[in-house]
């Protein structure tokens, strides 16, 4: 087994960006939704390697999780988002954010939604994301 793992350190594919993306997901929660068929999703992607993407977000909350954009006050949604080598992809109230449709059950305060965030280099993310109240500033912590 231990010359499988010195094999698998190995390089030789000839990649001209050696450091692979190095994800942290932080700061994830949803506030608790006001609606019984809708909710949505917020966290910060920090990324200390190379760029990754992230190409969708499942949940058992919901079969229909979708990526948005809110820009200029509208919103748009999107196939994916860049996570930039060395830096961060945020999803913030106001801004980007995951959207949750069509809810099997609506989350109540104190809860925790299993998310799984898929990104194209990196694979799948596991992230347990905490029902906030409907009114919670990630900034104030309140």
């Amino acid at each position: 087994m231990t010359a499988a793992l010195a094999l698998a350190g190995c390089g030789g594919s000839g990649d001209a960006s050696p450091a692979g993306p190095e994800l942290k997901v932080t700061g994830a929660y949803m506030p608790a939704p006001s609606m019984a068929d809708m909710a949505a999703g917020f966290f910060t992607v920090t990324n200390s390697g190379g760029a990754d993407t992230l190409t969708s977000v499942t949940s058992d909350l919901s079969d229909d999780v979708t990526l948005h954009a809110t820009e200029g006050g509208a919103m748009e949604e999107r196939k994916s988002f860049t996570v930039p080598a060395h830096g961060e992809l945020d999803f913030a109230s106001g801004g980007n954010h995951v959207m949750f449709e069509k809810l099997a059950r609506k989350p109540a305060e104190g809860e925790k939604v299993a998310v799984e965030l898929h990104f194209a280099k990196s694979g799948t993310v596991k992230v347990s994301m905490p029902v906030k109240s409907a009114t919670y500033n990630p900034k104030t912590g309140h």
